[in-house]
């Protein structure tokens, strides 16, 4: 699918809000972003690269040769870039933001709220669209990956600026600390999480994968 890279999935969803209730959805938006505590369930995410919540209003649509067009709602866009399956990221949202997300989408039509969870799936697959075209820098890393990756360059060039001023010992001390500040960053990013539609398709994507890699790791017996 053109919204799945390596480990990233950009999800879109628009929803429909009656104009009456604009100017509340707003009002929601801006006090949530005065009040960022609000959200802390959401930041606490470490899967999400992005999330972003904007009012479009029905006058705003731009002409793209396709003629002025006359809308009966405005609406609010939902944009997220995030790793794992679909399942993975709803799942994780619902149960860390639950009433954030009722006041997020406070306003839209037919709005089911966040719990249960499947009629919020339901209303969100309902509601989404694929991008027309999905880059990602790096697709064989996640958040974490690339957090970790930064940890260890801002070491290295930290060491780099030592070498020239400390003797061996001290800088084999500089360097054993370095390693233990690093004890969480030096892992290999491995196979999970694929992003996809369905934790269950995800599993099934991988473990081909992950069969051929097992098997090349296998020691060869001489044949007689």
């Amino acid at each position: 699918m053109s919204n799945i890279a390596g480990k990233a999935y950009g999800m879109n969803v628009l929803t429909p809000v009656p104009p009456w209730l604009t100017w509340l959805q707003v009002a929601i938006f801006m006090t949530v972003r005065a009040l960022p505590s609000q959200l802390r369930g959401l930041l606490g995410l470490k899967l999400i690269y992005f999330a972003r919540w904007v009012v479009i209003r029905r006058n705003q649509w731009p002409d793209l040769g396709q003629g002025r067009q006359t809308l009966s709602n405005d609406y609010v866009l939902f944009i997220s870039n995030f790793n794992g399956t679909w399942d993975q990221y709803i799942d994780a949202f619902a149960d860390g933001l639950p009433t954030g997300l009722d006041l997020l989408w406070y306003a839209s039509t037919k709005y089911p709220h966040s719990i249960p969870i499947s009629t919020f799936k339901d209303y969100i697959s309902a509601n989404q669209f694929d991008t027309g075209y999905y880059y990602v820098a790096t697709p064989g890393s996640a958040q974490r990956d690339i957090k970790a990756a930064l940890r260890v360059r801002a070491e290295l060039i930290n060491l780099a600026d030592q070498y020239a001023s400390l003797g061996p010992k001290d800088f084999a001390i500089a360097y054993k600390a370095a390693l233990g500040r690093l004890a969480n960053s030096l892992a290999s990013p491995g196979f999970a999480p694929v992003a996809s539609l369905a934790t269950q398709n995800a599993d099934v994507a991988r473990r081909a994968f992950i069969d051929d890699l097992m098997a090349s790791r296998e020691p060869q017996h001489a044949q007689p």
